[in-house]
């Protein structure tokens, strides 16, 4: 009887050892999961600076706001307006990639993330990079030159 209660006991402790892991894997994925879930979206930049107008920009664009991304535009941008690239995939995401700012000047390059959902293999995504050009005007950045991608004139009166 000793031989079996001691085979009990060890056949037992593999089972609580293994509840045990089992236990950390799920506390460690739920808290992931709650992590990942939790946090919000990128932190807004200063308005104020160029890389904060083009955060705002694009943003305005993405959520399909084209009034609000046309306040972002230089008079001389308005008018150069060419219409919008319908073919193109709408792009998922603009990721800032570096800023100079001189005086009145000032160069946001930024990675444009597109997205398509048709395919041989199912969606697929592509990146470029680009760059926005931007004027001081009245002591206010504005966007001189928008990457293509990222053009929308459907506000903008078209000049003859």
């Amino acid at each position: 009887m000793d031989d079996t209660a001691a085979t009990e006991r060890t056949s037992r402790r593999p089972d609580r050892i293994l509840l045990a892991l089992v236990g950390v894997v799920a506390v460690l994925v739920v808290v992931a999961l709650a992590v990942v879930f939790t946090r919000g979206g990128p932190a807004p930049l200063d308005e104020s600076s160029p890389a904060g107008v083009v955060q705002r920009y694009s943003k305005a664009l993405l959520d399909g706001d084209a009034a609000t991304a046309a306040s972002y535009l230089t008079e001389g941008a308005k008018i150069r307006c060419r219409g919008t690239y319908a073919n193109d995939p709408a792009p998922a995401r603009v990721v800032l990639i570096s800023t100079t700012e001189r005086t009145d000047t000032a160069t946001v390059r930024v990675s444009i993330v597109r997205s398509s959902q048709g395919g041989p293999f199912g969606p697929s995504e592509y990146e470029m990079e680009d760059a926005f050009s931007l004027l001081k005007v009245d002591g206010k950045w504005l966007i001189d030159q928008p990457p293509y991608p990222l053009v929308d004139c459907s506000v903008v009166p078209v000049k003859p």
